[in-house]
């Protein structure tokens, strides 16, 4: 069988072990330690003067903490944007509180702001006005955050931006993560960067950045003794992990170069098949392509999202289907959903093809060999 081809693996870039092997040296291999603090800095100085960074163990980890100190309660509703991985949305139950999931436009597939602003008229006329609104930036491209944040400044609800899969993304130079109250990072393993497992909390807002690094460890009071007068969490990343952050951080804008150069190898091999199609960036959009994403029409293009992930199945080449929403998700279909069936049909037609870094040309030129295969 060929070798395989992953979707998204991660790519070292050969300073890791430095910063890691002097964390051994100098025996900070406890939980936190100057690692810590130099890819805080290091991601501080990448988003642009102002912005305040909590390294934490996950995104997830950043989603719960951002709720957490937005003040949401049990009963409370969440906005948050249906087509995303579960992770967005799992953080709202955490804290007992209730998701009304929104459907996609089609220009960036990420949240809608007419049908935001439908949601939220609705459920204030039902006397429950949302507590915050969770916009997420799909596969790297940004989310149409002047006007979520024009909606969300006007009815006076905070954002907690959801930029786990946009580091380094942008908007007319402004950084995706940076847009909301509270912004989220992830550095997963198939993230365009990774800490192997980790995230970071981000705002403007220093004290709201030293309250999540505090509860981020286990919210110990200052005293002699072990002393708690609220609930923590153990959400900090290790030193060792941050070790790994920090000599990503020195490859992070070659790694969006590479992943971009994918993309447009993609969109020159496939853009004139009848069929298929891309997700352009809209005027001043950056998008770090973290994954390269096509829509397969199968009345026209003559065979299926379905036939071709398959194809290259057989081939030992990974993709997969785009995210499944939430609100088709049996753990949340109960719950609100305002929509017009946007998300549903990218999900029915959409795949994701291999997008790491590290791809040779020799991976590219085979799964274009797959490809050719269905359409020819």
């Amino acid at each position: 069988m060929n070798a395989k081809i992953w979707l998204s693996s991660p790519h070292m870039g050969g300073t890791e072990q430095n910063y890691v092997k002097e964390a051994f040296d100098t025996n900070w291999v406890a939980p936190l330690g100057p690692n810590v603090n130099g890819f805080e800095q290091d991601l501080s100085l990448f988003l642009g003067e102002g912005h305040h960074v909590a390294a934490l163990s996950s995104g997830t980890a950043g989603l719960h903490l951002g709720l957490v100190l937005l003040g949401v309660q049990p009963g409370d509703e969440v906005i948050c944007q249906s087509m995303t991985f579960s992770a967005s949305a799992n953080p709202i139950a955490y804290v007992g509180a209730i998701p009304v999931f929104v459907d996609s436009e089609k220009e960036t597939w990420n949240m809608s702001p007419a049908l935001l602003e439908e949601a939220i008229k609705d459920r204030m006329a039902n006397g429950k006005k949302p507590k915050a609104i969770i916009p997420v930036h799909l596969y790297g491209m940004p989310a149409k955050m002047h006007e979520i944040m024009g909606m969300a400044n006007r009815y006076k609800i905070p954002v907690l931006e959801d930029a786990a899969e946009a580091l380094g993304s942008s908007i007319n130079r402004e950084m995706c993560g940076t847009f909301g109250q509270i912004g989220v990072l992830s550095f997963n393993g198939n993230k365009i960067i990774t800490t192997s497992g980790g995230g970071a909390l981000v705002s403007d807002d220093a004290d709201l950045v030293r309250e999540a690094r505090f509860l981020s460890t286990q919210a110990r009071d200052e005293a002699p003794h072990y002393q708690h007068s609220k609930i923590g969490y153990n959400y900090r990343i290790s030193n060792l992990c941050a070790g790994v952050g920090r000599g990503q951080m020195e490859v992070l804008a070659t790694r969006i170069e590479q992943r971009r150069a994918i993309y447009q190898q993609y969109v020159t091999k496939l853009k004139g098949v009848k069929g298929i199609s891309f997700v352009d960036e809209p005027q001043g959009y950056f998008s770090n392509r973290w994954l390269s994403t096509i829509l397969i029409d199968p009345a026209v293009a003559g065979f299926s999202r379905e036939d071709l992930r398959l194809t290259l199945e057989k081939d030992n080449i990974e993709s997969r289907p785009l995210w499944k929403p939430m609100h088709l998700q049996p753990v949340f279909s109960k719950y609100p959903y305002y929509g017009n069936g946007t998300c549903d049909e990218l999900f029915a037609n959409g795949l994701c093809l291999p997008s790491g870094s590290n791809l040779t040309q020799a991976d590219m030129d085979r799964i274009f060999a797959v490809i050719d295969t269905l359409i020819k």
